[in-house]
């Protein structure tokens, strides 16, 4: 079976303080995690208008209305960092979240999660129960497991089922897609196949960070997109690679906006005339500084799609609808 089809995918990486509470100062990022929940329904909205379907991959704490969905939903098999900075749960005890959503919504976000999972063709997925690094030093394959089935839990408790991961901090392990499949996870958001995203600890070179920044305007990654083939006949969970990071606008990178605007608009175009694959990811806290000129740029973007749909055939997929498609083109090869 070939795809008659460019495909356009998008997942977020939907985290709040859960994406970085061991290096972040919530004092100083109180307005913009607000702003960040003040425009979600905008981005609905705005995915709606422009026929986007969006894989939420959301850390499984957001889902909790306060401390003590936390506790209840939580493993009792807690990761083992070697350096338990890094455990959500170390975090926990140190600064005591809030009771409820309302009295704290920069640790949980269960009215967004309700919000986003009743908006046709939006997806909510895991980024770990815990934002669980899965490469760090000291952490074990069943912990990992633990985690994920306390946010298979309390999304369940939800009535939401979770098919899609992507892991936290881009720390991708081979090793646990077989726990992934386990788990029910039938789709995996993979990192773009150049050396600079091959991220294994927190202590990366920042050489690789400066070439990332770079790669957003000049060109020097590989070929964004690629053939949904490549990809068939694999084995679940179906790795869906990233194709590029949307890099949130800022001033001081103002004159080189353009640059990564086009960068991007045309690597779609080539996904469309091609029939292959465009994956576009980011963090919605990253339009946290300057939601205005972010927000436009990102309509821009949809705009793009439209005119490709309307031209090129090209279609909007999330990743759990991407992998349902792969598993229609194996079905087919087999029969």
């Amino acid at each position: 079976m070939m795809v008659n089809n460019g495909i356009f995918t998008i997942s977020l990486d939907f985290e709040l303080i859960w994406g970085g509470f061991e290096k972040w100062d919530l004092n100083k990022l109180q307005k913009y995690f607000m702003v960040t929940r003040r425009i979600i329904p905008d981005y609905l909205k705005m995915f709606e208008q422009h026929e986007t379907h969006v894989t939420w991959a959301t850390v499984g704490m957001l889902f909790a209305d306060g401390l003590k969905d936390i506790k209840k939903f939580a493993p009792s098999n807690l990761p083992g960092y070697e350096n338990q900075a890094l455990s959500a749960y170390n975090y926990i005890k140190e600064n005591k979240p809030g009771k409820s959503e309302m009295e704290d919504p920069i640790h949980f976000a269960q009215s967004l999660v309700k919000l986003i999972n009743n908006v046709p063709g939006q997806e909510m997925a895991t980024h770990s129960f815990a934002h669980y690094y899965c490469n760090e030093p000291g952490q074990k394959p069943e912990q990992f497991r633990a985690d994920l089935e306390a946010h298979k839990a309390i999304a369940s408790d939800l009535g939401i089922e979770l098919k899609s991961l992507v892991f936290p901090r881009n720390q991708f392990n081979e090793e646990y897609l077989e726990i992934c499949r386990e788990e029910g996870i039938t789709s995996v958001r993979s990192n773009p196949v150049d050396w600079f995203w091959n991220i294994n600890t927190h202590k990366e070179p920042k050489i690789k960070r400066l070439v990332r920044g770079l790669d957003a305007f000049f060109p020097i990654g590989k070929k964004a997109s690629y053939k949904l083939e490549s990809i068939a006949n694999s084995e679940k969970p179906y790795l869906l690679p990233a194709s590029r990071l949307l890099r949130a606008w800022s001033p001081k990178e103002e004159k080189l906006n353009r640059l990564k605007i086009d960068k991007i608009k045309k690597e779609m175009t080539t996904a469309a005339k091609n029939k292959e694959v465009y994956h576009l990811w980011w963090h919605p806290h990253n339009f946290g500084h300057h939601p205005k000129e972010n927000m436009r740029d990102l309509k821009e973007i949809l705009e793009h799609f439209l005119e490709l749909k309307k031209t090129e055939g090209m279609i909007s997929l999330n990743m759990n609808e991407t992998s349902i498609l792969i598993e229609k083109m194996n079905q087919v090869a087999v029969n």
